[in-house]
């Protein structure tokens, strides 16, 4: 029996660090989409759409989470 992720888990992991919950749920092509875009958002737009990156991956982290459970 695999062990299935936690949701709570992974959408703490990509808040703080975008992409880190994805790679949690194993979802390696997501957390790269995460790396990337996070940071040009971040310079981009001198910080105001940076936050908005972390939200949504922690929002994507934790359904995809939920799916798999």
């Amino acid at each position: 029996m695999t062990k299935r992720p936690d949701p709570g888990l992974a959408a703490v992991l990509s808040f703080f660090l975008p992409g880190v919950g994805q790679l949690y749920n194993g979802a390696f092509f997501r957390a790269i989409f995460w790396f990337i875009v996070t940071p040009g958002l971040w310079i981009g737009s001198g910080g105001t759409l940076g936050w908005i990156c972390h939200i949504l991956s922690a929002w994507t982290a934790y359904s995809f989470a939920k799916k798999k459970a």
